[in-house]
């Protein structure tokens, strides 16, 4: 694998759960790690732990369902760290609610935070990756992104518009070295979402996020002649890298 050492890596929805789990994992690899998320003083505690463990971080408290406050994330990142080798756009919000119930601003938050982030992020920093000639894209999808599940119709919809948005993404960053794909947990997770969101059948099941970063570690340097637009499995990816 290749060294991740002094390499960028931005991670949305850092302060908790699976981004929060990534943003440690890059940061054990001696990579430069910008933390976006909107709960800035949970980001500020993630950021402690980090460079208290030797790591080097950037936080940058932002709301991803906002153009503005997200526009000036991507150029805080490049004005501080420059084009980053891989980018994961994990940050997303869940209200589950019947159609009736969702409100206007529910349905803008949740597919902003999904699609517009994932968009808006990813051209500020398609210029510099086709530059640097490589990049590892990653958006994090689940099941929701290939399925429909009643009271989701937001969350469904912003996860199915990730899917649409890799395999496009993917076709343009193939000559650029750029690789861009989708990735599933597949496997239930520990993380406040899920805490208000599962059945005590699930929670039963549930692992530490920590356990699939194995994954994102690997893909972090990915070739777009290797590994582009999949959907892939973090769980059984980790689980085979674990096994090596």
């Amino acid at each position: 694998m290749t060294d991740l050492n002094g390499k960028i890596a931005v991670v949305t929805g850092a302060a908790q759960g699976l981004g929060n789990a990534i943003a440690r994992a890059y940061a054990q690899e001696g990579m430069k790690v910008a933390l976006i998320d909107v709960k800035a003083d949970t980001l500020q505690k993630l950021s402690e732990e980090i460079k208290a463990a030797g790591g080097e971080c950037l936080v940058i408290p932002a709301d991803l369902s906002d153009i503005y406050e997200t526009q000036r994330a991507a150029s805080e990142v490049l004005g501080e760290y420059g084009t980053p080798l891989v980018f994961v756009h994990n940050a997303a919000v869940l209200y589950p609610r019947p159609l009736l119930d969702v409100s206007i601003r529910e349905w803008l938050l949740t597919v902003n935070v999904q699609i517009q982030a994932a968009f808006i992020l990813t051209k500020s920093f398609w210029q510099g990756m086709t530059d640097a000639g490589q990049g590892s894209i990653l958006f994090v999808s689940s099941q929701s992104g290939i399925k429909g599940f009643a009271d989701e119709v937001p969350y469904c919809t912003g996860k199915h518009g990730l899917e649409g948005m890799m395999k496009s993404l993917s076709l343009e960053g193939k000559a650029r070295n750029i690789s861009v794909n989708t990735i599933t947990p597949g496997m239930y997770m520990h993380t406040p979402m899920s805490e208000q969101n599962y059945p005590e059948d699930l929670k039963e099941k549930w692992v530490d996020p920590m356990l699939l970063t194995p994954a994102f570690v690997k893909l972090a340097t990915t070739s777009a002649n290797d590994t582009t637009g999949e959907r892939l499995n973090a769980w059984e990816m980790s689980e085979e890298l674990r096994s090596l």
